[in-house]
């Protein structure tokens, strides 16, 4: 790679920040909820569009169910290396109708609207910075751009291809949105989401008590014991977060669930608390009741390696010389796809999106004087990546 390639990348980035914000508009002025197929797909057919303006293969791998995966890649003819990995979703977690109530805005340098930070403009600035790469014959690698659309819901349909993808590849950059310290994101925890269901039998509470065997009651203590495995100071967390059950005030519960959230740091860890949830399902403290425990998604730890650490100092150089010179590595509760790839043994890279906060949520922004420089730092660090 020489110098020339990378000013001119770095330039032509630079101008294209309008275009940058265009697309951003166009499809976060899309409802694509994880389960709204339609709308994730037309999301996916925006981004292909910009593909085939930038004279960049794509296709879609199909799903019957949630979103297709959309691919495209900048290929080295004749080379068979490894490419290099552009990561991102393009699903969010607001139902349709939300880009109705608020469409994207711009106030203050600051964007809002649904999905505007986690994370359709970290697609945006992997879809440029491919374009660019591609409009200068620049890239050092094979580039691969992978856009699923389920993250949201742990990557149901998603995960295999995000595995296949990551294992094939040299190197992982996953552009979740950059902390709202305007640092990326080294490290993250693994999650499993579990829903648990607790059988009993119905009697009438008043005159048939005794013959009664109340779920609720029994849900209860299973409750309180899986909360009692939380360990901060391991970085263990379990939340049973949603709860259900009964029949009437007046009949003992012939029926409950509850759904649990649990959070781990440590990849061994994942086994010893499992195990200790499947014991507390299995064993009854309220005699006559049974309990049956599916998992309903989950999420691998992004745990930072020797390659990734490089990975990292690499980019945190070429985020200096874009003009982010205080720019950090942090670790994050939260969970993504990053951990699929990084438990294929690829360096992975997260959070380098455009910097954005309060996700999730009506309040959600996004820096837009952020997006330029995330997306040159981003091309920098792998332009460099041939040296590394």
């Amino acid at each position: 790679m020489s110098s020339n390639s990378e000013a001119l990348v770095v330039e032509w980035l630079a101008s294209q920040r309008q275009s940058m914000i265009d697309l951003l508009r166009d499809v976060v002025n899309i409802d694509s909820g994880s389960y709204d197929k339609a709308g994730v797909d037309a999301v996916g057919e925006r981004f292909q569009q910009h593909f085939v303006e930038h004279d960049i293969e794509t296709w879609r791998e199909p799903n019957d169910v949630y979103g297709d995966a959309v691919h495209a890649v900048v290929a080295k003819p004749g080379s068979n290396e490894k490419p290099v990995l552009l990561l991102g979703h393009r699903d969010t977690v607001f139902p349709k109708g939300e880009v109705a109530k608020r469409p994207f805005t711009i106030k203050d340098n600051k964007a809002y609207g649904p999905g505007v930070a986690d994370m359709k403009a970290g697609v945006v600035i992997n879809v440029f910075v491919a374009a660019a790469l591609k409009k200068f014959d620049a890239a050092p690698h094979p580039i691969k751009v992978l856009i699923t659309g389920d993250e949201e819901i742990a990557s149901r349909a998603s995960r295999p291809i995000i595995e296949r993808e990551g294992r094939a590849a040299r190197a992982v950059y996953n552009s979740e949105p950059g902390r709202p310290s305007g640092n990326v994101v080294t490290g993250r925890k693994g999650g499993v989401f579990m829903r648990f269901e607790v059988f009993g039998k119905a009697a009438h509470s008043g005159n048939n008590f005794a013959v009664g065997v109340s779920a609720i009651g029994e849900l209860a203590h299973k409750i309180v014991q899986i909360h009692a495995l939380t360990n901060m100071d391991k970085g263990i967390t379990l939340n049973v977060g949603l709860i259900s059950g009964g029949q009437s005030v007046n009949t003992t519960a012939p029926y409950a669930s509850g759904e649990i959230d649990f959070r781990y740091v440590e990849p061994a860890d994942r086994a010893v608390i499992m195990g200790a949830i499947e014991t507390i399902i299995a064993t009854s403290t309220v005699p006559g009741t049974t309990a049956k425990l599916h998992v309903d998604g989950e999420f691998l730890p992004l745990v930072q390696d020797a390659a990734a650490k490089a990975m990292f100092q690499t980019y945190q150089a070429a985020a200096v010389d874009s003009g982010l010179t205080t720019l950090d590595g942090e670790f994050a509760g939260g969970c993504a796809d990053s951990g699929f790839t990084a438990s294929m043994g690829t360096a992975t890279l997260c959070g380098l999106g455009p910097v954005g906060g309060n996700v999730h949520t009506d309040l959600e922004w996004l820096d837009i004087d952020s997006i330029v420089p995330r997306a040159q730092t981003l091309a920098r660090a792998i332009l460099r990546s041939e040296v590394s």
